[in-house]
C-alpha cells in the first residue's frame, strides 16, 4: 500500500509550492505535494514564463524592423503568430518537465488531485480532471502533521466586463491567440496589462489602455510611471488614465466598450478585449472556514513564518495575500518550511520584494516610492541618473530610460530604488542585495562598478544624491 503519512503536504505545485517541497525534502522532512493540474502553477504555465517568451519574440521582431539603426539590413519582416505562440508553449513544456524531474530527484511525493481539509493535520484528495503524470499517488486520505496551502490565485472578473474566452480574454486566452487583433482594450494597467499592451502593440495591433487610477502602473514611483507614460504613447500606445469601462456588448467578432472618464461617456468598438484587473487567492473549496482559519480580503491571514491562526496550517504566495509574485512565494515557502524544522529564519520583509514589469522599456523597483518616503516623514535623499548618459545604452541604441534612488538622509540608508529602460529587470537586484545587506549610500560610492555596463548607471544615481555625478 501507498504511503499515506508524512512531515509536510503542500497543496499546490506552483512557484511557491514546488519550491517549498524541494526545500523540505533538502531539510530531511518527508515531502508530498498536492497538484490537480499542471506542474509550476500560473507563473510557468500561464504567467510569468510565458509571457517572457512572447515579448521576447515581440522583441525581435522589433529588433528586426530596426535593423537599418544598426547598420544592417532586413527585409519583408513578418511573423507568423501560431508559431510565436507553439515556441512559448514550449518554454512551458521544457519548464514543466523540469519541475517533474526535481520532485524525483529530490524524492517528493506527487499526489495528483483536489484537496480539502478535513482537520489539522489531515487532508482528502479526490480525482482530478486532468490524468495524473507516472508514479502520482492519487485519491484518498493523508495525513501531514504540518499542511501548507499554496494555490495561488485567479483573474479577478469584475460585473460587467466577464470574459467569455472569445472576445473578451483574461491572460489565459491572450497568451494563445489565434489571430491578431487589428484593435485591443486592454483594462487595468499593472504589469500583467502592460506586458500584453507592449506585446500586442509591438506585434502591429492598436491598443488602448484603460486606467482607472490617475497613474498607469500604479504601484511603481510617479516619475517613473510618468517616463512610461510617454514612451507608451510614443509607441502609438493610447492610456486612458481615471477612466473606467463601464460596459461590454459583444457582436459576433467584435466588442464595443463604453468608456467613462467622469466627463462625457463614449463607445468604441474593438476587436478583442483583455481583462486585467487584477488576480484573487484561490480560498474557496479547501475546507478552510470549517477549520476556522481566519481569512481577510480573500487571502489567508500568516504571520511572518507562514502560519495561520490553526496550528499546522500554513499558506504563502498569492493565497496568503500581496505583493503576488512569484519570487515572493518561493521565498515565503522557504521561510514557512525552514520555521517548521527550527533554523530561525528572517522573517519575510515585503519592502524588499523587487517588482519587475517586462514591456518595453522594461520598469523594476524595490523598497518606498518619493512619495511614500515622503508619506512615512523621511527626510530624504533623491539621485537620478539617466541611459543618455551611459556609453553602454548608447551603443545598444537603447538610451531612453531612468534610474532613481532614494535614501534616508541622516543615515544613508537606502530606502528605494526604481527604474526604466533596457535590462532593469536584470539590474534590480543590485540594489535588492544592497538594501538586504543595510548598505549605505557611502558604501555604494565607493563600490567599483564594471565599464562599459549599465549597471553602472546604478552608481551615478547614488553619486547624483550628493551631488557628485560624473557623466552628466
Amino acid at each position: 500500500m501507498a504511503d499515506t503519512s508524512f512531515d509536510v503536504i503542500i497543496i499546490g505545485a506552483g512557484p511557491g509550492g514546488y519550491v517549498t517541497a524541494i526545500r523540505a525534502a533538502q531539510l530531511g522532512l518527508k515531502t508530498a505535494v498536492v497538484e490537480k493540474a499542471y506542474f509550476g502553477g500560473i507563473c510557468n504555465n500561464w504567467g510569468c514564463i510565458p509571457t517572457k517568451a512572447l515579448l521576447r519574440s515581440a522583441e525581435v521582431y522589433h529588433l528586426m524592423q530596426h535593423a537599418k539603426d544598426y547598420g544592417l539590413a532586413a527585409e519583408k519582416i513578418s511573423f507568423d503568430l501560431q508559431a510565436v505562440v507553439q515556441r512559448s508553449r514550449g518554454v512551458v513544456k521544457r519548464l514543466n518537465d523540469g519541475v517533474g524531474y526535481l520532485f524525483n530527484k529530490n524524492k517528493v511525493t506527487v499526489i495528483w488531485g483536489e484537496a480539502t481539509l478535513d482537520a489539522p493535520g489531515k487532508l482528502t484528495v479526490k480525482k482530478s480532471a486532468v490524468e495524473a503524470p507516472k508514479g502520482a499517488l492519487g485519491e484518498g486520505t493523508y495525513q501531514a502533521k504540518h499542511i501548507i496551502v499554496a494555490t495561488g490565485a485567479r483573474p479577478r472578473v469584475l460585473p460587467g466586463l466577464e470574459p467569455d474566452k472569445k472576445l473578451v480574454w483574461t491572460y489565459f486566452e491572450a497568451m494563445v491567440p489565434d489571430k491578431m487583433p487589428g484593435s485591443l482594450l486592454v483594462v487595468g494597467s499593472g504589469a500583467i496589462g502592460i506586458e500584453f499592451a507592449s506585446f500586442f502593440r509591438t506585434m502591429g495591433a492598436e491598443v488602448t489602455v484603460v486606467e482607472v487610477l490617475p497613474q498607469i502602473l500604479p504601484v511603481e514611483d510617479a516619475e517613473i510611471s510618468k517616463f512610461a507614460h510617454k514612451a507608451f504613447e510614443k509607441q502609438g500606445i493610447k492610456l486612458l488614465t481615471n477612466t473606467k469601462v463601464t460596459k461590454l456588448e459583444k457582436k459576433s467578432d467584435s466588442v464595443v466598450a463604453t468608456i467613462d472618464d467622469g466627463k462625457k461617456p463614449q463607445t468604441v468598438e474593438f476587436d478583442r478585449v483583455i481583462s486585467a484587473v487584477g488576480v484573487v487567492g484561490n480560498i474557496e473549496n479547501l475546507g478552510l472556514e470549517k477549520l476556522g482559519v481566519k481569512t481577510e480580503r480573500g487571502c489567508i491571514v500568516i504571520d511572518g513564518y507562514g502560519k495561520t491562526n490553526i496550528p499546522g496550517i500554513y499558506a504563502i504566495g498569492d493565497v496568503a495575500g500581496p505583493p503576488m509574485l512569484a519570487h515572493k512565494a518561493e521565498h515565503e515557502g522557504v521561510i514557512c518550511v525552514e520555521a517548521i524544522k527550527g533554523l530561525h529564519p528572517h522573517p519575510m520583509d515585503k519592502n524588499l520584494i523587487p517588482g519587475c514589469t517586462y514591456c518595453h522599456p522594461q520598469v523594476a523597483s524595490v523598497g518606498l516610492t518619493e512619495a511614500r518616503a515622503k508619506e512615512g516623514g523621511r527626510d530624504i535623499r533623491v539621485g537620478r541618473f539617466p541611459f543618455v548618459g551611459n556609453g553602454k545604452a548608447i551603443a545598444l541604441g537603447e538610451d531612453q530610460g531612468l534610474v532613481k534612488v532614494i535614501f534616508d538622509k541622516k543615515t544613508g540608508q537606502l530606502l528605494g530604488a526604481h527604474m526604466i529602460g533596457a535590462e532593469v529587470t536584470e539590474l534590480i537586484q543590485g540594489y535588492v542585495v544592497a538594501m538586504n545587506l543595510e548598505t549605505t549610500e557611502e558604501e555604494l560610492m565607493h563600490t567599483i562598478f564594471p565599464h562599459p555596463t549599465l549597471s553602472e548607471m546604478m552608481k551615478e544615481a547614488v553619486l547624483d544624491a550628493h551631488g557628485r555625478v560624473l557623466n552628466m
